[in-house]
């Protein structure tokens, strides 16, 4: 990867201006959510990052729309197969970007109806009354987005190394992490939820199978202020936290509850992706061998370009029966 792949991103400069950037992509996210047939895990209203920023998949409004969030022009495109519409992304209020995002999703003939009140957020306020001034920080957004191309190329790779159920590399917006997800085929425990501002209906169904999940945040308030990556597995087993995670500056934040890696530890190595690797792998490994995953069934190399998987024969005279 090129010199920039891995470019500074310390949170404190740019705190208010990634928190501005947070609630916009809130509101291009529950638009979507609002006219999006449910899909498994809420996979169905993520964001997923292309060369050019963020965007929606094809929102079922409007004859099919998608929103780009252009995080290297700063602006959002709302478009269809018939007409586009685009918003500057600059200092303004929340409230100022919700109006002209309804007005553009209206232009081009959707229908900008959605809830307005944020998710994952303390002391959340409706979109249409944070009239409070953002700043918006257009080289820290890019940096950030720089970022977010090179982590997504990683968790791609990391993704191919198993033949389970997986999620695509994607970004929730409620808790704005770029996330990767391994299923370990069961069902899990039934979620306490509690999760603030978020419906416990929606976090069961998210944790309704046991889960392995790895991911990237630019930094939190209060919570991590400091850009990082994780690993955490649900229903967390016996164990887990004690376990060794490479690299040795990784650690298990009792907080959260889950590993952290701090970027800047991959960032200055020699060699940031096998860094980042070894962090996703091990983590992995703690939460499968020690939750008892059926790894001989679901692990496998990582993946090559045009190389299919092998086909092993069937097992135990399994196969087809007419």
């Amino acid at each position: 990867m090129n010199a920039g792949a891995w470019p500074e991103l310390p949170y404190s400069p740019w705190q208010w201006s990634c928190s501005a950037l947070h609630l916009y992509a809130q509101v291009v996210g529950k638009y979507a959510l609002a006219h999006t047939p449910w899909l498994n895990h809420s996979w169905h209203a993520t964001l997923h990052v292309t060369p050019r920023g963020l965007t929606t998949a094809l929102v079922p409004d409007g004859g099919g729309i998608q929103v780009l969030l252009d995080l290297q022009e700063h602006v959002v495109r709302v478009h269809n197969p018939h007409a586009s519409h685009s918003i500057a992304l600059q200092s303004r209020s929340v409230a100022d970007f919700y109006r002209r995002f309804c007005d553009a999703v209206a232009s081009v003939g959707g229908t900008p109806e959605f809830d307005r009140l944020p998710n994952e957020l303390p002391d959340p306020v409706r979109f249409d009354e944070d009239h409070a001034d953002r700043p918006y920080n257009a080289d820290a957004v890019a940096r950030f987005h720089r970022a977010l191309v090179t982590v997504s190329l990683v968790f791609q790779r990391f993704r191919t190394g198993f033949l389970g159920k997986v999620t695509p590399v994607h970004l929730f917006w409620g808790s704005f992490d770029l996330a990767v997800t391994r299923f370990s085929g069961r069902r899990a425990p039934l979620h306490p939820g509690g999760i603030p501002h978020l419906p416990d209906e929606v976090a069961r169904e998210a944790y309704s199978h046991e889960v392995c999940s790895a991911g990237f945040w630019p930094g939190t308030a209060g919570a991590l202020e400091e850009p990082a990556f994780y690993s955490y597995a649900y229903p967390e087993p016996d164990g887990y936290r004690l376990a060794r995670v490479l690299p040795d500056q990784a650690y298990f934040h009792e907080t959260l509850g889950e590993f952290i890696l701090p970027y800047d530890v991959v960032r200055r190595s020699e060699d940031p992706e096998a860094r980042l690797m070894d962090f996703l792998q091990s983590s992995y490994d703690a939460a499968a061998d020690l939750g008892a995953w059926d790894r001989s069934a679901l692990d496998c190399p990582t993946g090559e370009p045009l190389r299919p998987r092998p086909i092993n024969p069937p097992r135990n005279g399994e196969g087809d029966r007419a």
